[in-house]
């Protein structure tokens, strides 16, 4: 199934589109860029070049990803979300007498989302961090260091708050030191966990 492209989108030369994947209106994609198959960019977002886009990943309104981000598969990154790459960026040189080319320089940095993340409406992420699979960041957070995976984030700036299934739901709230394991009572999905890091066990969905 080819790509289903708004008319008035932007598309430049060198974006790869997958098949089924849908581009909503006034978004512009850079190139060169790669977006997987079936997935949704909304309307009036933007893309840079240097930026990969796994598959099956919906990509709501407003949405902004510069240089040097690549999101993995199943992702969902919710509307007015913001991606930056520099933590020390200027307009010019030291002595302002010229304006600094936008493209990549030494201080950009690169950020991974992994498979399955959620991040929610609003949120500003920093350069140089990675969100591990399965995260979920709350609506209107900061995220300024490496999430790990099945986390629950939010505040600002985003703190744990807890653990996510892979369906979505909460399975633990606050601390998650010590060890345990917890089944999710949506889908009957297992898991472990122990001093912050979570683990995926054998599932058995009902």
């Amino acid at each position: 199934m080819t790509p289903r492209i708004h008319p008035t989108a932007i598309v430049e030369k060198g974006v790869e589109i997958g098949a089924g994947t849908s581009v909503w209106d006034n978004a512009h994609l850079r190139g060169p860029s790669k977006i997987g198959s079936n997935c949704i960019i909304g309307g009036k977002s933007y893309i840079a070049y240097g930026v990969e886009i796994g598959d099956f990943v919906k990509i709501n309104s407003f949405v902004y990803i510069p240089n040097a981000v690549r999101v993995g598969n199943g992702v969902m990154i919710s509307a007015g979300t913001i991606f930056t790459n520099d933590i020390t960026p200027r307009a010019t040189d030291p002595d302002i007498t010229q304006l600094l080319d936008s493209g990549p320089q030494d201080s950009t940095l690169p950020t991974f989302v992994g498979d399955g993340v959620t991040i929610g409406a609003g949120s500003r992420i920093s350069g140089g961090i990675t969100i591990a699979e399965f995260a979920m960041v709350g609506m209107g957070s900061v995220v300024t260091k490496d999430v790990g995976a099945f986390h629950l984030v939010f505040g600002n700036p985003a703190r744990l708050k807890g653990a996510v299934c892979k369906c979505g739901h909460v399975l633990v709230r606050g601390s998650l030191e010590g060890q345990g394991r917890v089944t999710c009572p949506k889908c009957d999905r297992q898991y472990s966990y122990q001093d912050g890091v979570v683990s995926s066990e054998l599932e058995s969905v009902s």
